[in-house]
């Protein structure tokens, strides 16, 4: 059908090919394939030719095909793709480009999608100005943000790129549906990267855009763009009411290409992130059901990319609900998952958990702090500043485990200087409790001081309604009172806050809580 011969003519050619040992043969014509013996007589051959009758037989090879192979266009579109560009037909290439960039999207292969996308930017640099050109751009480069933010790392200066150019694109054309995963793409690096003010406020304007668009599957996204950000604010209470909008709005049906537009599942987001708030404001078992469902979801979906988060986030809560087996199984799957499909700002994160639930196990604190620096330093090199706060906190906890009292507190005071340079103050609370624990360990003589930074802790948990984190200040804080003579100040600092909780009584901070309050003579508590 390509080349202008007869069959008798054109089978006659290719067995003198094959008795000439150019080309193998497999299969039995007409239905054979056949391959050139080495790529460098392929390649001679295909030089030989002249450019412009290089181009024809490519032309004709790609025409052939979408006539007579309709099924190729759609499942073998790079092919195509590298036909008519070969062809110097650049138009059709881009399409046939960026529709194999999406199917590589579907299957999570991020690199095929790259290479997909990258060439048909490429091939369109070309191309005169338009809109219907800066239409094409601004869908490859959405499409190429979303795949190098997987292979990346949401921060890395190869996703600004990308997302710079689409929001340029979108106020020269003035596409205001187009927007909207432009503002997302922008308000996911500003939050990795720890410009919490930033991410804030394009959640707003996400929200906003979405509101005058009438779009629901629109206002899922602008909830989880508005309400993490302010989680890590500290604005929790807040932050949780977003979250739960964001779940109450979420269907699997309508969002499930939004896995592939915004680089993971809306709702696995959601309820991960939503996890976490409950847990702060002091509702351990909404926390962990949140987070199973998120898991459940993720499975549901087969979308690896999903799923990590989603394992990640789990090891995290069980991390906070200091469920030591949990945490190790969960991060070590997640460390799986993730060298499996190389995705470099979830692996670290694995790794700084399973250290910490390492050395709750009884290893060597110094490998595992050895570990929790390491991926510290592997989540910074991929331009993230978000979560050091945290993970600062679990070294130091760590560091207190090796008797390294000097090194824990240089480390928090690092923490506390990203608290107050990034206003990232989820965890500052427990960054103050840990600071008082590690100066009583330096020496009894800094009594006041350690009672400082556990008062310090409470102030703060309380004006963020931080239950959890104000249940682990006032249990220092009153085991230092306890130990100095003061007991009834301890007895009523403790019965006040563990008879606020209703739930979450297995968890290891409410019993080691109550076992105090019970040595200091408190009764009277349900559990």
């Amino acid at each position: 059908m390509t080349a202008p011969l007869s069959e008798a003519t054109l089978q006659d050619a290719l067995k003198g090919l094959c008795a000439s040992e150019l080309v193998f043969c497999r299969g039995t014509p007409p239905n054979a394939t056949y391959r050139f013996k080495h790529a460098l007589v392929h390649e001679v051959a295909y030089r030989s030719l002249l450019r412009s009758r290089r181009q024809q037989l490519h032309a004709r090879i790609a025409a052939v095909l979408e006539e007579h192979f309709p099924e190729s266009a759609e499942t073998e579109p790079e092919l195509l793709g590298h036909h008519y560009a070969e062809a110097g037909l650049k138009e059709r290439a881009v399409a046939y480009l960026q529709r194999a960039g999406a199917r590589a999207l579907e299957r999570s292969a991020y690199l095929e999608a790259i290479s997909h996308l990258a060439r048909g930017l490429e091939l369109l640099e070309a191309s005169p100005d338009s809109t219907e050109r800066a239409q094409r751009e601004l869908e490859l480069q959405l499409a190429l943000g979303s795949a190098l933010m997987a292979t990346k790392g949401y921060a890395a200066p190869e996703v600004e790129q990308a997302y710079v150019r689409a929001r340029a694109l979108c106020s020269h054309i003035e596409l205001t549906p187009q927007l909207f995963p432009v503002l997302h793409g922008l308000y996911r690096i500003y939050h990795v990267r720890g410009d919490l003010i930033a991410a804030r406020e394009v959640g707003e304007q996400l929200t906003e855009l979405g509101q005058s668009l009438g779009d629901q599957t629109l206002l899922v996204e602008a909830h989880r763009a508005h309400g993490v950000p302010l989680l890590w604010l500290g604005e929790v209470a807040l932050a949780r009411a977003k979250l739960e909008e964001g779940t109450a709005l979420y269907d699997a049906k309508l969002l499930r290409s939004h896995a592939y537009t915004y680089g993971i599942d809306p709702g696995v987001v959601c309820l991960s992130y939503a996890a976490l708030a409950w847990w702060f404001l002091g509702f351990a078992d909404h926390a962990l059901d949140r987070s199973q469902r998120a898991l459940a979801l993720a499975d549901e979906l087969s979308h690896p990319h999903s799923r990590a988060l989603a394992l990640v986030w789990a090891a995290w809560l069980r991390q906070f609900r200091r469920e030591v087996p949990s945490t190790e199984e969960m991060a070590q799957a997640a460390i799986r998952l993730c060298s499996e499909h190389g995705y470099p700002l979830w692996r670290p994160m694995g790794a700084i958990l399973h250290g910490w639930a390492l050395s709750e196990s009884g290893q060597k604190p110094d490998e595992c702090i050895a570990q929790m620096r390491q991926g510290l330093a592997d989540l910074r090199a991929t331009g993230a500043g978000l979560w050091q706060p945290c993970f600062l906190a679990l070294i130091a906890e760590t560091c207190e485990k090796a008797n390294r009292i000097d090194e824990g507190l240089t480390v928090l005071a690092q923490g506390l200087g990203i608290v107050q340079e990034r206003a990232e103050r989820f965890y500052e609370a427990e960054l103050h409790r840990l600071r008082g624990e590690l100066l009583l360990r330096r020496s009894p003589a800094n009594g006041p001081a350690c009672e400082a930074c556990f008062r310090t802790a409470l102030a703060i948990a309380r004006n963020q309604q931080a239950k959890s984190l104000e249940l682990r200040a006032a249990t220092s804080l009153a085991r230092f009172w306890a130990e100095r003579g003061e007991r009834h100040n301890a007895l009523d600092l403790l019965t006040g806050i563990c008879g606020w909780f209703t739930e979450g009584f297995d968890t290891v901070d409410l019993q080691e809580a109550r076992a105090l309050l019970s040595e200091l003579g408190g009764h009277g508590l349900n559990s």
